[in-house]
């Protein structure tokens, strides 16, 4: 009777859901279902799996503030890993740079202090530039682990070529370079040690496979190639007659052009005729891109693109009279000077024709002067009449000289035009040497 007691005085401890109640009945009878001894033995069923729940419960799950109290703990316990860490660090750093001084001072001491110890650390400074001056030595003396650990790293990269190098591994060495943190090795110096291995029987030059990988990867780097290591690699690459090489490396590459640059592919174009063109084509887009218009112009006129060359004119109006001047007589092209001399798309002209025959005579290039004249010549009194008209620039002391050169080889009729325009012209009367007695003010008067 206890037990039923305690089944009826405690129900929020032995509640039992809808399901349990079913699986209960279903499994008494009814007889069962209201036996005392049978009800005694379930309760006792109960009793036990909520005990067992229980356990579970503990085992299974913590309280909240628990979990708060081991937050806390591991904060703390990361707080004293940190400092550890950094403890760790500094005395690292400490040992390497006591290490450096260490080794300084044995040397020093090897060395029978024939020297003073200060001479030595300046000994080790000097070392910096044959690393790239990249100021090594310094980082690893200052007192900043983070630069000591950083400048430990481009020793250990240093250290590495210099052994693929004495290794006889140059292709690997070039690769290695190429991929040196802070571009450490990609310097003057790396370039010296690859020139100083020269060339070996039967395999690539190692100061071109340098270059080729140094210049293949400069897109991965945000600054481009310097304009010393560019100049260093294109003398190379056309020393190797690698113009394919070049070509590419030009345009497709990240380098820093230079008016040096331009000037060697052009005296490489000048020795190697058959690629002149592709030279000149090159140096043109160097100078262009250096802002030395002048000499991208003379480019394009000694490519033969003379139309291209005027619209290059048109395009940078910053080209003197004498700058275009000079212009022809570095590359006295007839259809240049025809085009210089006459209007270019409504515009007038840039250069005057009589001054240009004039120019050509005085340096010698008589035979261009020559050629000129034989063009006008045949165009008749009409195109020599316009080019007079039209000209701002020369005189008429000027186009007298020009009449003079005319009748001197042998085109009286372009000779007697030019007279025949200049008389024409108000004012102007052609007066002779010999004629002493003409009033140069009688036409003042008439």
């Amino acid at each position: 009777m206890e037990n039923l007691k305690l089944w009826q005085q405690s129900p929020q401890h032995w509640c039992i859901t809808g399901k349990e109640q079913s699986n209960l009945w279903q499994s008494m009878t009814l007889q069962e279902s209201v036996n005392l001894d049978a009800l005694t033995k379930y309760l006792k069923h109960l009793e036990d799996k909520y005990i067992e729940i229980k356990r579970i419960m503990l085992k299974k799950y913590v309280p909240v503030q628990r979990k708060a109290d081991l937050d806390e703990e591991m904060i703390v316990t990361l707080k004293r890993r940190d400092l550890a860490e950094n403890m760790n660090k500094e005395l690292q750093f400490r040992h390497q740079r006591l290490q450096i001084i260490s080794n300084a001072v044995t040397s020093w001491v090897k060395s029978d202090m024939s020297s003073s110890f200060q001479d030595l650390v300046e000994e080790i400074q000097k070392t910096k530039s044959l690393h790239g001056d990249q100021g090594i030595v310094e980082e690893l003396l200052e007192d900043d682990p983070g630069k000591a650990k950083e400048a430990e790293i481009l020793l250990g990269y240093i250290e590495r070529f210099n052994e693929l190098m004495s290794l006889g591994e140059y292709e690997k060495a070039a690769c290695f370079a190429a991929r040196s943190p802070r571009r450490i090795l990609q310097n003057i110096g790396t370039v010296n040690k690859f020139k100083a291995v020269g060339k070996i029987r039967g395999k690539p030059f190692p100061l071109l496979l340098f270059f080729e990988a140094i210049f293949s990867t400069s897109h991965a780097c945000r600054r481009p190639i310097d304009a010393e290591l560019t100049l260093e690699g294109i003398k190379c690459g056309l020393s190797e007659k690698r113009l394919d090489l070049v070509i590419n490396w030009v345009t497709q590459e990240r380098l820093t052009f230079s008016e040096e640059v331009g000037d060697v592919i052009c005296d490489y174009g000048e020795q190697d005729t058959y690629n002149k063109a592709k030279c000149l084509a090159l140096a043109q887009m160097i100078y262009s891109e250096c802002g030395l218009h002048k000499k991208a112009l003379l480019c394009l006129c000694k490519q033969g693109q003379i139309h291209g060359a005027m619209e290059y004119i048109q395009q940078f109006k910053d080209f003197t009279y004498d700058d275009l001047m000079q212009l022809i007589k570095l590359c006295p092209h007839t259809e240049l000077i025809q085009c210089l001399t006459r209007e270019w798309n409504g515009k007038p002209p840039s250069l005057s024709f009589g001054l240009a025959i004039l120019q050509l005579f005085s340096i010698d290039m008589k035979t261009v002067g020559i050629k000129l004249l034989q063009e006008i010549s045949k165009g008749g009194k009409g195109i020599i009449e316009h080019l007079m008209i039209n000209d701002p620039f020369c005189a008429f002391e000027n186009w007298q000289e020009v009449a003079n050169i005319c009748l001197q080889n042998g085109f009286d009729k372009l000779s007697r035009d030019i007279t025949s325009v200049l008389r024409s012209q108000a004012g102007v009367t052609e007066i002779s040497e010999e004629d002493n007695t003409v009033n140069l003010m009688e036409h003042v008067f008439w």
